[in-house]
């Protein structure tokens, strides 16, 4: 079972979502506690230096979804 779930959906256009991964890269360029402005309301992480990645894509159903996770230890 997870501490914490964040989950959030919208509809953005192009330029939003640039914006919003182009806020993620500095967050995680710079590391340390990074804050993230989603919307209504600010997230606050620590990232670490070492991270792991999945991308992962999808094409079905007249649609195709692209997923980018990262992953890091708690402790």
């Amino acid at each position: 079972m997870s501490d914490l779930k964040f989950e959030q959906k919208a509809s953005l256009s192009r330029l939003e979502a640039a914006d919003r991964l182009t806020a993620l890269a500095e967050a995680l360029r710079h590391g340390g506690n990074a804050e993230l402005d989603l919307g209504p309301g600010t997230l606050t992480l620590r990232i670490p230096d070492d991270l792991r990645t999945e991308i992962e894509v999808e094409v079905g159903d007249g649609e195709i979804e692209l997923e980018v996770e990262f992953k890091w230890r708690t402790a």
